[in-house]
C-alpha cells in the first residue's frame, strides 16, 4: 500500500521505515493561512455582499491529513466558520473531504474529490440539494509566495429529485437544475516575516 504524506510548507516528509514519502499536488499547494474576501449571491440567505474572509490549511495527523479551517464575518457582527478535514485514498490516490460548519452543514461521510487541470473539486450532498466547490491555486511562485491567489467557489444545485425541472434553470441536460452561484472567496496567502 502506497500512502501519501503532506510537508506542512508543501514539501515532502523524510521518509520513515514502511511510510512512503509524497505530497498530493491539490493539497500541498494549500498549506498555510490565506486572507481576503468573500462574495456571497443574494439568496434566502441574505442580501449580495461581499464579507472579509481567512481560511487556513494545516497539516494534521502525522502528516495523513489537511485541516481547513475558514471564517468570515458578517456586517452586523454575526461569523459563519467551516471546518473541513482532507485525507488520502491510499488506492486510488484521491483525496476525500469531511466537512461542518456553523450552520449545521454536513455530508454526514466522505466526499471524494476530483484533482482536473489544477482544480480541487468535489460535489456533496446537503439536506435538499448539492454543493460543488472547486478551490484553484493560481500564480503561485516558488521565490514570491505572496502571488499565489486561492480562490474557492462554493456553487448550489437545490432540488433531489431529478423529475423536479424547471427548464428555466435546469442543467446542459435539460434534467437536473443547473448549479448557482452562491459563495466566491478569493484569497492571498498570509506571508510573515521570518
Amino acid at each position: 500500500m502506497n500512502v501519501l504524506r503532506l510537508g506542512h510548507d508543501g514539501a515532502p516528509d523524510a521518509p520513515r521505515p514502511g511510510v512512503p514519502a509524497g505530497n498530493h499536488p491539490a493539497l500541498a499547494g494549500l498549506l498555510g493561512a490565506w486572507r481576503g474576501t468573500t462574495e456571497l449571491a443574494a439568496g434566502p440567505w441574505g442580501p449580495q455582499r461581499t464579507v472579509d474572509a481567512e481560511v487556513a490549511y494545516r497539516r494534521a495527523a502525522g502528516g495523513f491529513a489537511v485541516v481547513q479551517s475558514y471564517r468570515h464575518v458578517e456586517p452586523d457582527g454575526s461569523h459563519f466558520e467551516g471546518h473541513g478535514v482532507f485525507t488520502l485514498d491510499p488506492d486510488h490516490h484521491d483525496v476525500f473531504w469531511y466537512y461542518v460548519d456553523s450552520i449545521g452543514g454536513t455530508s454526514g461521510g466522505p466526499s471524494r474529490c476530483t484533482w482536473h487541470d489544477g482544480v480541487l473539486r468535489v460535489e456533496r450532498r446537503v439536506g435538499a440539494g448539492w454543493t460543488r466547490h472547486s478551490i484553484t491555486l493560481t500564480g503561485a511562485s516558488g521565490s514570491v509566495p505572496q502571488s499565489a491567489v486561492l480562490v474557492h467557489i462554493t456553487e448550489l444545485r437545490m432540488g433531489g429529485k431529478p423529475d423536479d425541472v424547471d427548464v428555466s434553470t435546469a442543467g446542459s441536460n435539460g434534467k437536473r437544475p443547473a448549479f448557482a452561484p452562491f459563495m466566491t472567496s478569493t484569497f492571498r496567502r498570509v506571508v510573515t516575516a521570518g
